[in-house]
């Protein structure tokens, strides 16, 4: 089997209360990947609080031991969204474990994807925008010092900047940073991706694919990656109170379905992790994140 998916109870129930939702959509998403019959509850991989020296490869040193110790000054945890306690600490660190498990799932091909992550606001030194680690690029960092791949590509299609994950692979030329972005939305400082495409307020679905897979395609064809990252936040919807764009659950589930081709047909393994989502209605997030787990299932599981 090359398709897996990663979850914890705690992805939703380490959350202070005043922040579950948008939260919520965690135990609703593994509600409903059960429901369809897509796995089994015993199927799920169930990570476990990730190894501190594998983070330390990717942020600080200084900042990870204000993190656990519960030192962050009381600024840092107003940036980073959270009132900082030692049960979000290790739901963060757990989260990191799943999208690292991931990668390693899929090492020898296929598809894995992480019901949280998408951690794209956390920088070396810092967290940010409800991101206190960065995910995508621990998990990155470990397949490059286990010198399991060469060249690894992170599509970040959140409606914002993957800024942290920019800054962090700033210098590290075996990774190419891709994020395509609502252009005036958050941040409002952008960081320099490899590759960075800044959208139009109110772009529909045409206008959005039209662009994707032009910019995509061309990474795709002169990076030539052996490895791929998929940061498929959904508050590109039309219905997010956050995006500012036009997107329809077509447009979502087309978006998708083009990256997922794009890493089957060219034998590149990816791990997505489900970044944003906040739409009124959870059920109208639930419904865009359920797209990506039916296509990867359809497309990998055989």
């Amino acid at each position: 089997m090359s398709f897996f998916v990663a979850y914890h109870p705690s992805y939703i129930h380490s959350v202070p209360a005043t922040h579950r939702f948008p939260m919520e959509k965690y135990g609703l998403l593994y509600q409903q990947i059960q429901y369809e019959g897509i796995l089994e509850e015993a199927e799920f991989l169930s990570p476990a609080l990730i190894d501190l020296d594998i983070v330390r490869q990717t942020h600080s040193e200084e900042y990870l031991n204000k993190l656990v110790k519960l030192e962050c000054t009381p600024r840092e945890q107003r940036v980073s969204g959270f009132v900082h306690i030692d049960d979000l600490i290790n739901r963060e660190l757990r989260i990191m474990e799943g999208t690292r498990l991931c990668a390693e799932m899929v090492a020898n091909g296929g598809v894995a994807l992480n019901i949280a992550g998408g951690t794209h606001h956390a920088f070396t030194n810092r967290g940010e925008g409800f991101c206190l680690l960065n995910d995508q690029a621990i998990a990155a960092q470990w397949l490059l010092d286990k010198k399991l791949f060469n060249r690894i590509l992170i599509v970040d299609l959140d409606v914002h900047q993957g800024n942290g994950t920019a800054e962090i692979f700033k210098d590290v030329p075996e990774v190419f940073t891709f994020s395509m972005h609502g252009g005036a939305n958050y941040p409002i400082h952008k960081e320099k991706s490899d590759k960075d495409v800044h959208l139009e307020t109110f772009l529909d679905d045409k206008a959005y694919l039209t662009i994707l897979r032009h910019e995509l395609a061309a990474v795709v064809e002169s990076f030539d990656p052996d490895f791929m990252f998929y940061q498929c936040g959904v508050d590109i919807l039309e219905t997010d109170k956050l995006g500012k764009l036009k997107v329809t659950q077509n447009g979502i589930r087309s978006r998708d379905e083009f990256v997922l081709n794009i890493a089957r047909d060219r034998n590149i393994p990816v791990v997505c992790s489900m970044g944003g989502g906040y739409s009124k209605d959870v059920r109208d997030i639930v419904n865009a994140h359920m797209h990506v787990f039916r296509l990867a299932y359809q497309l990998f599981s055989k």
